[in-house]
Order: C-alpha cells, then sequence, then structure tokens
C-alpha cells in the first residue's frame, strides 16, 4: 500500500465516523477530526509493521496502548471498535497487490477488536 492509497483509506474511514456520530464534530471540532485522520495513518502504519515482522503482538500492545489514551481524553472504546470495523471494510473492498499483507492487516484487526471488547467498559 503506498502513500496516496494509504491516505485515500485514512480520509474515508475519517469521512464515516464523522458522518455516523456528527456529535464529534461539537466535542472534538475540526481539530478532533484531524487528528481521526492521523491516527487512521498510524494505525495502517502499524498493521504494515506487524505484517513485516508477522507479528500480531506488535499491533495488539499498540491497540491496548492506543485506547489508554483515546479513553483518557474522552474517546471511547467503542469508537475505537467502530473505527477499526470500517477500517475492515475500506481494506476489503481495496485493490491489494499483496493478497498475504490484505490477510494480515484484517487478521491483525480483528484480533485487535476482539481483544477491545473484552477489556472492561
Amino acid at each position: 500500500m503506498n502513500n496516496k492509497e494509504k491516505n485515500q483509506i485514512a480520509q474515508q474511514v475519517t469521512e464515516e465516523i464523522y458522518e455516523a456520530y456528527p456529535a464529534l464534530w461539537s466535542r472534538f471540532g475540526q481539530n478532533g477530526r484531524d487528528r481521526t485522520e492521523e491516527d487512521n495513518h498510524h494505525h495502517l502504519d502499524h498493521l504494515y509493521a506487524a505484517h513485516e515482522m508477522k507479528n500480531a503482538s506488535f499491533f495488539l500492545d499498540y491497540t491496548v496502548w492506543l485506547n489508554t489514551l483515546l479513553t483518557s481524553r474522552g474517546v471511547g472504546t467503542n469508537l475505537i471498535i467502530d473505527n477499526f470495523q470500517r477500517l475492515i471494510e475500506n481494506l476489503e473492498k481495496f485493490q491489494w497487490e499483496d493478497e498475504i499483507e490484505k490477510e494480515s492487516f484484517i487478521r491483525y484487526l480483528t484480533l485487535a477488536i476482539d481483544q477491545l471488547r473484552k477489556l472492561p467498559q
């Protein structure tokens, strides 16, 4: 996945989140929207790193850290789960050159969602 493709996916997921949760605009404004898009870039970067290392734990550890950070800032775990589900949906539609990379990204996101659902709410 090149940077242009990563940008498209990060923008698309961010747009979907802000359409689904319009209250985010009043809570976080444009800065929050920008941070959401930036976060999606980080998610994709961490997915790629985990894929390259063949290490799901790398992404799962990142997910725990992310959840701790975002929940301390008033972003609920359910929104992170929603974000990861939207990433899966968009990655499934994406035209991949490397099918193994696609499978890794989706597997790691699915594992992370399962992990987040087991956390105390």
